[in-house]
């Protein structure tokens, strides 16, 4: 497979598919988007002419193509996947994985019997604000991390353009859209929590369930808050980050979601690059004095993740969003919901 060119099966061309997928898809070298599924339209080939558009989901599973890539509405995201593996085919599902985690669990059995790849499009775990995060948080600049919060906010005033987000429904929600991310970055640093604590509330009369998550996780003394709101209009830290030797606090969002929107696409010598008024900033003592430092941010790329199935491919080894993780950020999302609804703390640890 290393030597190959991969042909690529695109399932979907909505934001997802058109902003995340297939520009990286495009650029990279070892990958060709040869067909794309369209039910009803054909605005892939708007900005990528060779490609062949088909309209249905089968079409994608053919002898030609070596990897589907299923960017659809959640609820299909079990059932697509599940096909494409029967199929032979090696997959990368848009997050969430699926909706439950028995689902999840019977998708990483079929790749593991298939001896197909199946990966996660964990994109947030290339966001510049992120790499840098997890870089002074391997290095120690910060000590024994005490707490942890990750702020994932925006203002939205108009209900989704989307049907399926809008008419709502199970795993249809802003945790499984925006929460999955964060949970995901945090389990890629301290794995599985030792207990889960959540509170969901609805704050806009359009939101189909709720439009606001706080969810804590507790590692020992350890404790990461995440939360997400839809009506939040002036945005304070992205990361707060608190050890025993300092503080870390970073604003901004990473810059590449906003260049694809803006229909910027890479390669370019400035992709992911953030503006130096975005860096964050070390606070740590020195005698009595609390000093501070800028630390300039790590540069994010979209396009490492598609890297890193190339090289997964030829080596399954190498896999850096493995399935296995999907699950257990599936298994986090129960215990918020479970948490939410019984109003306490659910442990982990079973």
């Amino acid at each position: 497979m290393a030597q190959k060119i991969i042909q690529v099966g695109l399932a979907g061309f909505g934001m997802s598919g058109q902003i995340f997928h297939a520009p990286f898809i495009h650029a990279h070298e070892h990958f060709n988007l040869k067909k794309v599924f369209e039910r009803s339209t054909e605005n892939s080939k708007l900005e990528y002419p060779y490609v062949e558009v088909v309209k249905s989901f089968e079409e994608l599973l053919t002898e030609d193509i070596d990897l589907i890539v299923i960017s659809t509405p959640n609820n299909y995201h079990f059932s697509m996947a599940k096909q494409a593996l029967e199929a032979g085919k090696n997959v990368i599902v848009e997050k969430p994985m699926a909706i439950t985690v028995s689902e999840g669990e019977a998708l990483c059995q079929l790749a593991k019997e298939k001896g197909l790849l199946l990966s996660v499009y964990q994109s947030r775990r290339f966001d510049s604000d992120f790499l840098t995060v997890k870089n002074i948080i391997e290095t120690e600049q910060l000590g024994e991390i005490y707490d942890y919060e990750v702020h994932y906010d925006r203002y939205v005033t108009k209900p989704s353009a989307k049907k399926w987000k809008a008419d709502g429904g199970k795993g249809i929600n802003i945790l499984y859209d925006l929460g999955v991310h964060i949970i995901d970055q945090v389990y890629s640093l301290f794995g599985m929590p030792d207990e889960v604590y959540a509170d969901f509330r609805k704050q806009r009369p359009t939101t189909y369930e709720f439009d606001n998550f706080e969810v804590v996780l507790y590692y020992g003394q350890k404790k990461v808050t995440l939360t997400a709101g839809e009506s939040v209009i002036y945005q304070g830290p992205r990361y707060k980050i608190g050890g025993s030797k300092g503080s870390f606090v970073k604003y901004g969002l990473d810059v590449q979601e906003a260049a694809l929107v803006a229909g910027e696409r890479p390669p370019s010598d400035h992709w992911g690059v953030e503006p130096e008024e975005n860096h964050g900033t070390l606070f740590y003592p020195e005698g009595d004095r609390i000093l501070e430092k800028r630390l300039p941010s790590y540069i994010g790329n979209y396009g490492n993740y598609y890297t890193n199935i190339f090289e997964a491919l030829s080596d399954p080894n190498a896999l850096y969003v493995k399935p296995e993780q999907a699950v257990d950020v599936l298994k986090i999302i129960a215990a918020a919901e479970e948490s939410n609804l019984l109003k306490k703390r659910v442990s982990m640890i079973r």
